[in-house]
């Protein structure tokens, strides 16, 4: 998600990168997320959903078994502020459901879904338990052993 700020990386750059990854066999974590102020102005679902449709969904839905989505709310990452559980499951459904309509239900609920924005030891339980939250990616907390460990344990709880 940074990059796409960072690095000027828009969604029709991703877009070939994506088919360039899958026509080489690889497994693509595609990351997609909203700064603060898309948030507060209430357009995060625009934000996201244009992202999937402007990079994903020209794929056939054979290719989307080797895509994993990263929600990184752009606001959370690396800051220590983490979207809450209900927002996570939220943006995560809202994701699951534009799979669903692009695809079929089937595809979607195969399609891993992961939390990426401040995953710690002390919300990884709350975040992992949400139907929609398939995982995290794990950043800063993986640095520390006991806190990624604690992070592995939860998720293997759910």
């Amino acid at each position: 998600s940074e990059r796409r700020y960072y690095h000027k990386e828009d969604n029709q750059l991703i877009s070939k990168k994506v088919d360039i990854a899958l026509s080489q066999g690889l497994k693509i974590i595609f990351c997609c997320g909203e700064f603060a102020a898309q948030r507060d102005a209430g357009r995060h679902f625009d934000e996201v959903s244009t992202q999937l449709q402007e990079s994903l969904f020209h794929l056939p839905a054979e290719s989307l078994q080797h895509v994993i989505i990263g929600y990184e709310p752009v606001w959370a990452v690396g800051t220590g502020i983490t979207a809450t559980s209900m927002q996570a499951q939220e943006m995560h459904a809202f994701i699951r459901t534009w799979l669903t309509n692009r695809f079929d239900e089937s595809t979607a609920q195969a399609c891993r879904i992961l939390y990426g924005g401040s995953c710690k030891p002390s919300n990884a339980d709350e975040l992992f338990a949400q139907p929609d939250v398939n995982g995290g990616l794990i950043g800063g907390a993986s640095l520390k052993a006991t806190d990624f460990l604690a992070i592995v344990a939860a998720a293997e709880k759910h």
